[in-house]
């Protein structure tokens, strides 16, 4: 494959991927405008720098962690305040159809903000993003037992948040 072709072929896997960046960005920030924005300088970074991915490696882990890392430097240049963001109501649910469905994704979505930073992102990764344990590790930063932990401490808060009725899911 030449490498205009492998060029094209990267950039129709990126934008596959787009769906499942954007709910990536909305966890970590909270916030669908800034979730859009980290979004947009992250596709940036990452077409700039082509050159700089594993082959060997996943794209989403490495498109994940490129969405982390601009976030962090959003936050560093905003000052660190104490409170960044304020969770916001979502707009309606595409693809929920009944409204028990739509209550329960906003009984979770309402439950993952409460989460603490580190669980949010961990759950957000694994349970939703479906990486494996590893490569969400890597996007962290942090050592395997260091996620596992966050993840486990994470379940835990969720189901004590959600209740009996959220469980089953």
């Amino acid at each position: 494959m030449n490498t205009s072709a492998a060029s094209q072929n990267i950039h129709e896997q990126i934008i596959a991927l787009l769906p499942r960046l954007r709910r990536f960005a909305r966890n970590l920030t909270r916030d669908p405008h800034d979730a859009d924005d980290i979004l947009q300088i992250a596709l940036e970074r990452a077409l700039t720098r082509l050159d700089q991915w594993q082959r060997d490696k996943r794209l989403d882990g490495w498109m994940f962690k490129i969405i982390r890392n601009a976030w962090i430097d959003e936050v560093r240049s905003r000052g660190r305040r104490a409170k960044i963001f304020l969770a916001e109501e979502m707009g309606v649910d595409v693809g929920i159809d009944s409204a028990a469905d739509q209550v329960t994704a906003m009984s979770v979505q309402a439950a993952m903000l409460r989460l603490p930073e580190q669980q949010r992102l961990a759950v957000s990764l694994v349970l939703i993003e479906g990486l494996p344990y590893q490569e969400a590790a890597d996007v962290l930063d942090v050592p395997l037992g260091t996620l596992t932990s966050r993840l486990a401490r994470g379940r835990e808060a969720l189901q004590a948040l959600l209740g009996p009725q959220e469980q089953t899911a």
